[in-house]
């Protein structure tokens, strides 16, 4: 029986390769609106006083102070949470950073059902959509903390805008951190089904992969951390090979990575793809993994919707 997974803090692997980028790129500023504490960049803040700025509660305000400094030479890591970064300062990320090509990384915390009881004016369950829509926006959901800390440091050397979500909550470790931007990573090899995750679910279609796998199914399991770019040839590789996908996400189905990869799939090579996702719901205030199952995402949801594929593909009766 393999040992259980570590649990770790992505904002926690965040914070720490502020400090390290700090350390290496002088030109370097990080901003937050006054939650840095929750964000982490306070690490940042107390080494590096003269390059942190807190601008209060005026998120919109600080992705206009972000874009200024980047078109002045300066890369610029911008933080708070998801709703904040996201929803309230929509218009300021579209008009001040990505039309302007902007230099700016903007980490995003506290995204998705996983803030709990904070509730559904704070889970924000539509950013990766939004995001994901602006023209030249890179896209990043990091499944666990290596590849928080690894996409920390890739967005730093790719020119232009980007976007980064993190969950509040601690997650498992699943990968080994050699996260490479427009690349999927391929947790477990398959030829029955292909689970296609991001972000918290990631752990959740590898236990469902290994119960599978005791009756004698084969899944593979592939993390699409970089949702824009996105790795289309292992996508389309992954239908040719298993002949039906099954999407999970902590995000709206509507918008997300399961809309991405029925359209992809769709027009070059059709196969059966469900969504798990998140419906046409605002979240709600609980306890946050009770929230995932609660809202459809729970593992006996996934395994059902994993074995109506292997059925329609004739792999189970």
């Amino acid at each position: 029986m393999s040992a259980p997974a570590k649990v770790e803090s992505l904002r926690d692997a965040y914070g720490q390769a502020l400090l390290e980028l700090g350390e290496r790129d002088p030109k370097l500023i990080v901003l937050d609106a006054d939650l840095s504490g929750s964000t982490r960049t306070v690490l940042f803040g107390k080494k590096f006083p003269d390059r942190f700025y807190n601008v209060g509660v005026m998120e919109p305000t600080m992705m206009s102070i972000a874009a200024g400094f980047s078109l002045e030479g300066r890369t610029v890591y911008a933080s708070t949470f998801a709703v904040f970064a996201a929803g309230q300062a929509y218009n300021f990320v579209r008009q001040s950073i990505c039309y302007n090509r902007a230099n700016v990384k903007i980490v995003a915390t506290h995204g998705g059902l996983l803030v709990g009881p904070d509730g559904g004016t704070h889970q924000i369950v539509e950013d990766i959509g939004l995001m994901r829509g602006l023209p030249g926006m890179t896209v990043i959901v990091p499944a666990d903390a290596p590849t928080a800390r690894a996409a920390t440091f890739a967005v730093a050397e790719r020119e232009g805008p980007a976007y980064v979500r993190l969950t509040r909550e601690s997650l498992p470790t699943v990968t080994d951190g050699s996260f490479q931007i427009g690349r999927a990573a391929e947790l477990r090899s398959g030829s029955d089904l292909t689970i296609v995750a991001v972000g918290a679910l990631v752990a959740r279609a590898l236990e469902v992969a290994g119960e599978l796998a005791e009756i004698g199914i084969s899944t593979r399991v592939l993390d699409l951390a970089s949702v824009k770019p996105f790795d289309e040839p292992a996508l389309l590789r992954a239908a040719r090979d298993t002949g039906a996908i099954l999407v999970l996400e902590e995000h709206s189905v509507l918008t997300g990575v399961g809309a991405l990869v029925a359209a992809t799939t769709g027009e070059n090579y059709p196969v059966p793809v469900r969504r798990v996702g998140v419906p046409d719901l605002f979240g709600e205030s609980g306890e946050a993994w009770a929230l995932l199952d609660r809202f459809g995402m729970s593992k006996e949801r996934i395994r059902e919707e994993a074995w109506e594929l292997l059925r329609l593909r004739g792999k189970v009766q």
